[in-house]
């Protein structure tokens, strides 16, 4: 009897998704590292607060919103590990209570909406327990999606106000899957608002879409980021990596279909009763039912041929809970016992995939390392406190790894000069606390991060590199494996440097009298 008390009250159920959603992030976030994932916002958080920006003092395609986010939580809570994961923490939490109020909304069971909410939190965030770019995409763009299913169905002006302002940051946090879902959201207003002849939303949303941009433009102005810039890094560049990526996609039964079965399953019976209903009832087609069955279908889609995409890791297993609740939703039935098996069905996936992507961290390439071996990251810095270290290129031996990275520490704490760092290791500026002036924020060599010698934009970031050599009055580069020498050297001519290995994975290449750099 407490227990169904307990569950009527809207308070105690916030706090318990919130706290729930909050911990199983901590948790997992303190569990093994992708250095250039794992990283890949920890520097750049921490350098916006050293007046360092996107755009203008490094390279991105992706995540402004993500780095800035993560300013603010360090300039907020500290500078340190657990308040990085927090970032992603805090957006696990808010999406888990938000699925629930969307759930209540279509007035699923308190009870159901609590698990469904409870599950989808377990497959969000904690597959990464880091800020991720797409992560932040796909999150963002699935609170739009939630406004957009909200202003359908209650007609409110400020879920329409809402509505651009959460695109708006997905596409911010990654351009992608947030075009692909926004261009869903796109046609399905067209054909809502032409079927049903209701246009009054686009005032709002058109409104709050000028007043969002303004004040991201504005934003942008006070940070010393160029139009230009922007335009050049975040739309231009990237459709040459979409373009190449889109010429290569491979389809085929096992990635289409096979990889993806169990969150198709999770969508069949919606599809069903509303096929159904298609046929059995006079203009189905004009109800709002039918336009959250579409919507949902389209975000599903497009998060799918993202992933096609991309070719990274999966992470959109998080639509199975969202997709089994709507289907329960479109059952409507009293019945026991089918609200048992999907629950039971939908408990089943979460746990398959928990123990894939949480317990065995699969999203950071450690599923067939010993976990138990990680190591304290104290050892390197105490900003790095709670998180145990592992990395899939050191699993057999963290501690060499640690020790590497010590040695690397020391003596960039013995050099008092300017000095630029090109690494996967995305942390020493907050450690060291002090600029390292890096013009990208990762090295994944395939050209999806900056533009390489055959890219039209290649004399842009090369502008960008010698600009920041030069300003910044960099006396000499550190490269740490797996960065190598070509990414300075391509750019810069090599004569004016001279190189020097300092240990297994640091080279130095000290600036010599150059023209390149000193005119």
């Amino acid at each position: 009897m407490k227990n169904i008390i307990l569950f009527n009250n809207k308070f105690f159920i916030f706090v318990a998704l919130f706290l729930f959603s909050i911990l199983i992030n901590q948790y997992y976030g303190n569990i093994g590292v992708f250095p250039v994932d794992s990283f890949s916002h920890f520097d750049t958080g921490y350098r916006i607060l050293l007046n360092e920006h996107p755009f203008k003092d490094y390279w991105i395609v992706s995540g402004p919103f993500v780095d800035y986010f993560q300013a603010l939580f360090f300039y907020l809570f500290g500078v340190n590990w657990q308040i990085y994961i927090l970032h992603a923490s805090i957006i696990n939490a808010i999406l888990a209570i938000i699925t629930y109020i969307v759930l209540r909304n279509f007035n699923l069971n308190t009870i159901y909406s609590f698990i469904y909410s409870l599950f989808f939190s377990i497959l969000a965030y904690p597959s990464s327990g880091t800020p991720f770019v797409d992560h932040h995409s796909a999150f963002f763009s699935l609170i739009g999606i939630y406004f957009l299913i909200l202003a359908i169905k209650n007609n409110k002006i400020y879920y329409w106000i809402l509505l651009p302002i959460a695109f708006i940051f997905a596409f911010l946090s990654k351009q992608v899957p947030a075009t692909y879902v926004i261009i869903s959201a796109i046609i399905i207003l067209i054909y809502y608002s032409i079927s049903l002849k209701k246009f009054k939303w686009i005032f709002y949303s058109f409104l709050s879409f000028i007043f969002t941009i303004l004040f991201v433009i504005i934003f942008g102005k006070f940070q010393g980021i160029s139009l230009s810039s922007f335009l050049e890094q975040y739309i231009l560049y990237p459709q040459t990596i979409g373009n190449k990526r889109f010429s290569n996609l491979g389809l085929d039964f096992s990635n289409l279909v096979a990889h993806f079965k169990f969150i198709y399953i999770s969508l069949l019976p919606l599809a069903y009763i509303n096929i159904k209903n298609l046929f059995s009832e006079k203009k189905y087609f004009k109800s709002k039912d039918f336009f959250y069955f579409i919507i949902l279908v389209l975000l599903t889609f497009s998060l799918i041929f993202h992933q096609l995409l991309t070719r990274n890791q999966t992470f959109i297993f998080f639509l199975i809970p969202i997709l089994i609740a709507f289907s329960h939703i479109s059952i409507n039935s009293n019945k026991l016992i089918i609200s048992v098996v999907l629950i039971l069905f939908c408990l089943g996936l979460t746990t398959k995939y928990h123990l894939r992507f949480n317990e065995n961290r699969k999203f950071h390439e450690l599923t067939y390392s010993d976990l138990n071996l990680a190591v304290n990251a104290d050892q390197i810095d105490k900003k790095l406190s709670g998180l145990k270290w592992i990395s899939p290129e050191y699993s057999e031996n963290p501690n060499q790894e640690i020790n590497l990275i010590n040695e690397m520490k020391n003596y960039f704490k013995n050099d008092n000069r300017n000095k630029m760092i090109m690494t996967n290791y995305s942390f020493f500026s907050a450690i060291l606390e002090n600029k390292t002036f890096s013009t990208t924020r990762w090295h994944i060599f395939d050209g999806t991060d900056y533009p390489q010698v055959n890219s039209e934009y290649f004399t842009s970031y090369k502008k960008l590199i010698i600009n920041s050599l030069k300003n910044n009055n960099i006396k000499v580069v550190y490269i740490v494996h797996p960065v190598q020498s070509s990414n300075l050297y391509d750019y810069v001519d090599n004569e004016c440097f001279q190189e020097n290995k300092i240990n297994k994975i640091l080279t130095s290449y000290e600036i010599k009298n150059c023209k390149e750099i000193n005119d």
